[in-house]
């Protein structure tokens, strides 16, 4: 039995730029499926290119030293990477295979003949401005999106407007969501005090979108004065005393119990063609820990969110402040549209609900 289970056994070399449990799109888009993926057959590989100290270098103002020293040590680890691809049955490439704007290394692993799946969950194809690095942004070149789907041999998309932009370039395209591990999602905090927080999750790059909703908060802060307070988790320089906000770091190991003192979870979005390429991660991690949520009604959100039954959208600074009101003034209503998304999750945006689906594709592609 052991050497029919080694047979049967497929290499799936899974090629991302973050180490194991660092990046959001990594882990909630194909990490938390290996152990699913292992005991049916396939046998998970990630080859990253960040690491922690490359972290603190490349996501900072300067160091162009150490940027390029990244560069040439992640240029060769790629070669690497090619070199050994025949001894896998698939690629899997999440983003890009590299942080600049060539498509070398894709074009090396077409040709090795290994099987190419591309998975991506934003609208990549745009340009999105990173503050750290403003300066090199010359170095990307969001067109080769489009060059990566025409050479893939299958795509997955995060959503349908995603998709919708893949079929241009290839017909080989599937849609799995970006999807919550609800096994491990268990809200561990009851809030029985009268101070209800406000929480967003997000990071450094994405606290811009946290801004769009501060002129509201801060009328939410005056109405309701000390029965509120603001927790802003992922970007811990981040401050605001008008609303008594220090952020907080991210960390993986405290993720859940920091998300689960949030009484009310925020998602707001400018309504622009990058945003509606967005999966809707922040509201479906709320969602899945029965938070209730409020969010933009932009692109994908609002195929999550049927309004006022599992959760709320809003379009104006007017709508976003009533919805908070309203929560605010009723627990009743927290807790039944909690409730509500919480099964929504678990129904369509749970790794349990979603997993087959990469068995699917999979197999497909080593049948064909």
């Amino acid at each position: 039995l052991g050497y029919n289970y080694q047979v049967l056994m497929r290499k799936v070399l899974f090629i991302g730029m973050h180490r194991l449990d660092r990046s959001p799109s990594q882990r909630f888009r194909f990490e938390q499926y290996f152990d699913f993926l292992e005991k049916n057959g396939f046998e998970c590989e990630l080859s990253s290119l960040i690491s922690t100290r490359d972290d603190g270098i490349l996501y900072s103002h300067g160091h162009y030293l150490g940027k390029a020293i990244i560069f040439i040590k992640s240029f060769f680890k790629r070669l690497r990477d090619v070199r050994r691809s025949k001894k896998y049955d698939l690629i899997f490439i999440q983003r890009e295979a590299f942080m600049t704007g060539t498509i070398f290394f894709e074009r090396l692993f077409k040709k090795t003949g290994t099987p190419i799946v591309f998975d991506f969950d934003d609208a990549i194809w745009l340009r999105d401005e990173n503050l750290a690095n403003k300066s090199l942004q010359f170095l990307k070149r969001p067109e080769k999106t489009a060059e990566i789907i025409a050479l893939a041999d299958h795509i997955i998309a995060g959503n349908n407007y995603l998709a919708d932009f893949a079929l241009k370039y290839n017909e080989q395209v599937s849609v799995i969501p970006t999807t919550i591990d609800t096994e491990s999602y268990k809200n561990d905090l009851k809030n029985s005090q009268e101070t209800v927080c406000i929480g967003w999750t997000g990071s450094f790059t994405t606290v811009k979108h946290f801004e769009i909703a501060v002129p509201v908060l801060l009328n939410i802060k005056a109405r309701f004065g000390n029965k509120v307070r603001f927790k802003l988790i992922g970007d811990w320089a981040y401050s605001n005393e008008a609303l008594n906000l220090k952020g907080i770091q991210w960390q993986s190991e405290t993720e859940i119990h920091d998300l689960s003192d949030i009484d009310i979870g925020i998602m707001p979005l400018p309504d622009d063609k990058w945003s509606k390429g967005k999966c809707g991660l922040k509201g479906l991690q709320y969602m899945a820990l029965g938070i209730p949520t409020l969010m933009s009604a932009v692109g994908v959100n609002n195929e999550i969110i049927d309004s006022g039954h599992n959760g709320l959208l809003a379009s104006t600074p007017a709508e976003w402040e009533k919805h908070l009101s309203d929560l605010i003034e009723s627990r009743e209503l927290r807790e039944s549209l909690g409730e509500a998304g919480r099964k929504t999750v678990e129904k369509y945006y749970s790794v349990k609900s979603n997993q087959e689906k990469y068995l699917e594709v999979f197999n497909n592609i080593l049948r064909s």
